[in-house]
């Protein structure tokens, strides 16, 4: 597994930048996960549009899904083109009948959805749910692919069914949004040491963090969560790549 920053911000973009979104790729299929404000013009750094095989959208606030209309433009470009492109799949829950309902758009894209406790196939990945703690429901998400595994925390306050859901990933891609004199002053979101004290609950191998506030000396956040984590941390960059090697086939 291959995973690309694509955005690290919360709330908006800085300039030149986007929100929070990450590309996670496998043999040549290609998923994103949220598709905020700016994801759709940093993501074509690293992947054409078309090249798209499903988008995972974890909550419907505009830093999540604000390129999704764009993105649902160029499939209809590239119809108009004669490309003919495959219908993409966007996942997303369903309690917000009104926005799921705008995830399928004519024959370019469908909505497909989920929910905590489901398991499903999403290309080579085999994806769980895990309910946030968050103003709004929002979707931890966690990839597989045999024993190994990716966690996305989304947006999320302090929250104990993470940790067991996070239990001995490789990676976990945790929010970060708070300085810790923010702690508990703004709602459905962690610091720089809750962020660490769950990589070290839930015993990942590494921790990386994204969903950045656009104030302050972000720095101080990585320091925050190296006080409750001895791994691996740091604050993730765009466009570098972050492997997980897959098990070697016993055969």
């Amino acid at each position: 597994m291959k995973l690309t920053p694509i955005g690290i911000w919360g709330g908006y973009p800085k300039a030149n930048s986007a929100t929070s979104s990450f590309l996670l790729k496998y043999e040549g299929f290609n998923c994103l996960i949220d598709c905020g404000s700016g994801v759709l013009s940093s993501l074509q750094n690293y992947l054409s549009l078309e090249q798209l095989d499903a988008v995972v959208l974890t909550h419907y606030h505009a830093d999540h899904i604000a390129d999704i209309g764009s993105l649902q433009y160029s499939r209809v470009i590239q119809y108009y083109l004669q490309e003919s492109p495959k219908t993409l799949p966007i996942y997303g829950h369903s309690k917000d009948v009104e926005q799921f309902t705008k995830l399928s758009y004519k024959e370019q894209t469908i909505g497909i959805p989920i929910d905590e406790g489901q398991t499903i196939q999403i290309g080579p990945f085999t994806v769980t749910f895990c309910q946030t703690n968050h103003p709004v429901y929002c979707l931890a998400v966690k990839f597989s692919i045999q024993e190994r595994s990716i966690i996305f925390t989304a947006d999320t306050a302090w929250h104990e069914p993470l940790i067991t859901f996070s239990k001995g990933a490789d990676l976990l891609v945790s929010e970060a949004n708070l300085y810790e004199e923010h702690i508990g002053v703004s709602p459905g979101h962690m610091g720089g040491s809750e962020a660490g004290r769950l990589a070290n609950l839930a015993e990942v191998d590494q921790l990386l963090l994204t969903h950045l506030p656009l104030h302050g000396d972000v720095t101080n956040i990585l320091k925050a969560a190296q006080t409750e984590f001895a791994g691996r941390a740091e604050i993730a960059v765009v466009g570098k790549t972050y492997e997980i090697p897959s098990l070697k086939s016993s055969n």
